[in-house]
């Protein structure tokens, strides 16, 4: 259970439950408690650099949706210390630990992290959940009394949250949890879709899967801008067009084999995911973010929100250009094709073979030279209807 109780947050207590009985707190309106077996519960499933931090805001920014932004971050942490067990066994548990904590976070027990979250939570109190300032719910009263009204309307929470806000209370941010209708987490840290079907299957929980993925040369080449060390051979090969002779292909190998595995299950819609999944492409989405969002939201049978519209607005169009690798605002339609200016035809070529399958039952379409690679009026991605 979760209903732990201590003296500093008794005030906080009282405060939340005040305000999921009037359904306002400071202005701030939250939905009336929903039973746990009334809620509805999102996932957005994706892996590495294929757009989900940016795809994740449209849930963030509903007021009727509990966002968080990759909690099983801490679980993955923590098994980085036992990772001397055999590999397979390792995966194993690594799963099943990822599985009991979406459970726990689907039913708004959050107290359930206080295992993974290093250093440990005191009185059920951190300052140490990653990227709380991601999750709206998290940097609002009231999980965050410290948070103005000002800050609120006019600023994304990475650039207040973590300053004005008060430690997060896991107690309270559960009771937050059970006030809104929807609960949305987003993850890249499970290779499979079959590997949530326990979750899905599961009475206690109403689970959709948002499946977001990306043209794998793209993730590439994001992955290269953002994670230098681990990249820093296609790097080097990148800057000569020739690959290093100790290149290790298998990481991008597993990411078209997973990414393939996982949307053949999905399209071919087995009994337990029937009507649970919704394959999006995240070049579809940077294209006509509105019209995307709005598919998405019929899928869960969620009103948009105009507050998501103007987000879209604001965020899909910006002409600054961000040093923060991980920011949701840009000129999205510009920024789409910017790998082709990146990316060396050799890495290019390589991957195509590598991922032909997977290219073909997404829509990607091949460059057979330096010139359609560059050329960006040549589109590779087919209109799709999935």
């Amino acid at each position: 259970g979760f209903f732990f109780v201590n003296q500093v947050c008794l005030t906080c207590l009282l405060s939340i439950d005040i305000a999921i009985k009037t359904t306002e707190y400071d202005g701030l309106h939250l939905y009336s408690g929903p039973t746990a077996t009334s809620q509805k519960h999102i996932l957005l499933f994706s892996q590495t650099r294929s757009g989900s931090s940016f795809t994740g805001q449209l849930f963030n920014q509903h007021p009727k949706i509990f966002y968080m932004f990759e909690p099983l971050y801490h679980v993955q942490q923590i098994f980085i210390d036992v990772s001397t067990l055999h590999q397979e066994a390792w995966g194993r548990a690594l799963l099943g630990a990822y599985r009991d904590l979406l459970l726990n976070l689907y039913t708004c027990n959050l107290n359930f992290m206080e295992d993974y979250i290093q250093p440990k939570p005191q009185n059920h109190t951190t300052t140490s959940f990653f990227r709380r300032s991601s999750s709206h719910a998290l940097c609002s009263p009231p999980v965050c009394l410290g948070a103005s009204k000002k800050n609120r309307e006019r600023k994304p929470e990475e650039v207040w949250c973590n300053q004005k806000c008060q430690p997060l209370n896991l107690t309270l941010a559960s009771l937050a949890c059970q006030s809104r209708s929807h609960v949305a987490i987003k993850t890249v840290r499970i290779p499979l879709i079959k590997d949530l079907r326990t979750l899905i299957e599961d009475p206690r929980l109403d689970l959709k899967i948002v499946h977001l993925v990306r043209d794998p040369r793209a993730i590439l080449a994001s992955r290269m801008a953002t994670f230098t060390n681990q990249y820093r051979a296609w790097k080097i090969w990148n800057a000569t067009n020739k690959q290093p002779h100790y290149m290790d292909l298998s990481v991008i190998d597993r990411m078209c084999k997973d990414m393939e595995y996982s949307v053949l299950t999905g399209l071919q819609s087995p009994g337990w995911l029937s009507g649970r999944y919704l394959l999006v492409r995240y070049e579809d989405l940077a294209l006509n973010p509105e019209v995307k969002a709005r598919e998405i939201y019929r899928f869960l049978g969620l009103d948009l929100d105009t507050k998501v519209l103007t987000w879209i607005a604001q965020n899909t169009n910006s002409t600054k250009k961000s040093n923060n690798k991980f920011s949701t605002s840009r000129d999205s339609k510009a920024t789409l094709q910017s790998w082709r200016l990146r990316l060396g035809f050799d890495i290019v070529k390589t991957m195509q073979n590598l991922c032909g399958t997977s290219f073909a039952l997404m829509g990607y379409r091949n460059v057979e030279s330096v010139t359609e690679l560059r050329n960006l009026t040549l589109r590779l991605v087919e209109p799709r209807i999935f």
